[in-house]
């Protein structure tokens, strides 16, 4: 997966060697070329020294291309503005935007982006909600513990019941959106193709919510 971050500080760095360890694509860029030096030398990603949200700079990255972008900026303001022009303008399928003050948080959830507060959130939780490309992270409770997350069930979960998706304290189904139509599910009500499932999720069982979906 090619993922551009946005900002090389002590998490940005963090989230950049998790993500080139696990073979993925990376590119980061920051303004300070001292934060890019951080990176280990056994980095092997792109590192580009910029502003992240300079529509050259992020043509230089390959934003046209990219299936993931972090903002991991100490500025709010720039890191929404990057998260919206890459979920906006070029259709990054997953975006994800620091967030120093949490009570703006509801705001950029209406704007449809996800936002994490550097105090609760650590480089793994932002690592997971970025290499989970089956899941879409809408809200997470709490500290981040938990997650409300939405999966498509295709052909080879239709028939599944509900009970094989669950891990009591773990995972939970809580909705299930069928022809544009929301219900409650029983334990025993079957899956079908199409079916849009939300879940609350913890966060530490996203591994194990992605292993029962590829089951």
């Amino acid at each position: 997966m090619k993922v551009i971050v946005m900002g090389c500080g002590k998490v940005g760095e963090q989230l950049c060697q998790m993500l080139d360890r696990a073979g993925h694509e990376v590119v980061v860029i920051d303004e300070a070329l001292s934060n890019l030096e951080r990176l280990a030398p056994g980095f092997s990603g792109r590192k580009i020294h910029g502003v992240g949200f300079d529509r050259d700079i992020l043509y230089q990255a390959g934003i046209q291309s990219a299936e993931a972008f972090a903002a991991c900026s100490p500025s709010d303001n720039a890191n929404i503005i990057a998260a919206r022009i890459a979920r906006n303008i070029y259709h990054v399928p997953r975006v994800v935007a620091r967030l120093n003050e949490p009570r703006r948080a509801e705001i950029y959830r209406r704007l449809g982006l996800a936002t994490f507060a550097m105090s609760t959130w650590s480089a793994e939780r932002i690592n997971e909600l970025l290499t989970h490309t089956d899941m879409d992270s809408v809200y997470s409770f709490g500290r981040g513990e938990v997650s409300l997350v939405t999966i498509e069930i295709d052909s080879h979960l239709e028939g599944h019941a509900v009970k094989d998706l669950v891990i009591p304290g773990e995972i939970q189904v809580n909705v299930i959106t069928r022809q544009d139509q929301a219900f409650i599910p029983g334990p025993a009500t079957l899956f079908r193709n199409g079916d849009i499932v939300h879940l609350a999720v913890l966060t530490e069982a996203m591994g194990r919510l992605e292993s029962l979906i590829g089951k």
